[in-house]
């Protein structure tokens, strides 16, 4: 079935889409792929499926073309119809077309709007499964395509594999540095090891694709990919912030009262940190673009938290002993304030 007919008979293509005339690009691209999906007559076999999917690709045309969107909030359907006249054999010049009939052949758009390359592989993979199913790419072909026998020509492309999620422990240095690991696949029925790419400053749940090392498919197309989710392993150093990293870095109690020069481990190697005299437990001490790199370049920094190591008590001589008592004499006591009294 065709639509057909004058201009005053069409529905107005925001009641078509079922959104309001103030709707949004987004929210006027979801109603359309959702009815799309709903509509398609591989899906739906209603009588009138394919005159109401041609109804909603002519509505979307429109309404996602921001001049010939403007041109019909102006004037309706005769502003819009000088944007999506039909052009025979060929479609709407500069887009791909396709619309749905029971004729075959080759044959114009009629003015039906149609899927951009993004759109139909995505709606497609919904419907079908894998990655983009047997109709995958056709948004981007030009001219419109007639009906029963570009059905069937699309049909006759075998399916891609479905994609399959392995998860892969990467230990904290190769995520912040990068590196390259190796992994089993399963490709072609039989185990391979292969080598995979770790990026710099990966990030926990990323995942990795390798191509053709999925699921293979049914019909006889290419097999899917293989999703490697990554997850980081704990250090016994280091933890990451985002793109800070983060260590505890221990300190006597001559060096967090005096201060010092202490060896701090980072990635890239030792650092020397200077150590301000009256240094208290859990005080950060930062260190300047140490950190993971960004996907911008720019690196995070490393953060040194103070942990004060007190003595034990039996541990003190006894002269040791008095001169801490003398210094805790000179001092104001740290809990002050009415809560504590």
């Amino acid at each position: 079935a065709i639509i057909t007919g004058s201009m005053s008979m069409k529905r107005d293509y925001y009641e078509v889409l079922g959104v309001s005339r103030s709707a949004s690009a987004d929210e006027i691209k979801r109603a359309h792929r959702k009815l799309a999906r709903e509509l398609h007559p591989d899906v739906n076999k209603s009588a009138d499926a394919s005159a109401r999917f041609n109804e909603v690709q002519e509505a979307y045309d429109v309404l996602s073309d921001e001049e010939k969107r403007k041109q019909y909030d102006r004037f309706g359907h005769a502003g819009a119809s000088g944007g999506f006249g039909g052009h025979p054999g060929g479609g709407q010049p500069g887009r791909g077309t396709y619309t749905w009939t029971n004729v075959g052949g080759p044959r114009g758009a009629e003015g039906v709007g149609g899927f951009s390359d993004a759109d139909v592989s995505s709606i497609f993979e919904e419907i079908f499964g894998g990655g983009g199913g047997a109709m995958g790419g056709m948004g981007g072909m030009g001219g419109g395509m007639g009906g029963s026998g570009a059905r069937a020509r699309a049909r006759s492309r075998p399916a891609r594999g479905k994609d399959a999620v392995q998860a892969l422990d990467v230990d904290m240095l190769t995520a912040i540095k990068g590196g390259v690991k190796k992994v089993n696949v399963t490709r072609g029925g039989s185990q391979q090891l292969i080598e995979v790419k770790i990026p710099r400053g990966v990030r926990e749940g990323a995942k990795l694709r390798v191509r053709g090392a999925g699921a293979p498919s049914a019909s006889g197309g290419t097999p899917g990919d293989l999703l490697l989710q990554v997850h980081i392993l704990p250090h016994a150093l280091y933890r990451l912030e985002g793109n800070d990293i983060v260590l505890d870095l221990p300190l006597t109690v001559s060096e967090a009262m005096l201060g010092a020069r202490v060896s701090v481990p980072t990635p890239d190697g030792p650092i020397e940190l200077t150590v301000p005299a009256g240094t208290s437990t859990g005080a950060r001490l930062r260190i300047k673009g140490r950190g993971v790199a960004a996907e911008s370049g720019a690196k995070g920094d490393l953060y040194a938290v103070a942990k004060v190591v007190v003595p034990r008590g039996e541990d003190l001589l006894p002269h040791e002993r008095g001169v801490i008592e003398e210094v805790g004499r000179r001092q104001p006591s740290p809990r002050t304030g009415r809560e504590w009294h």
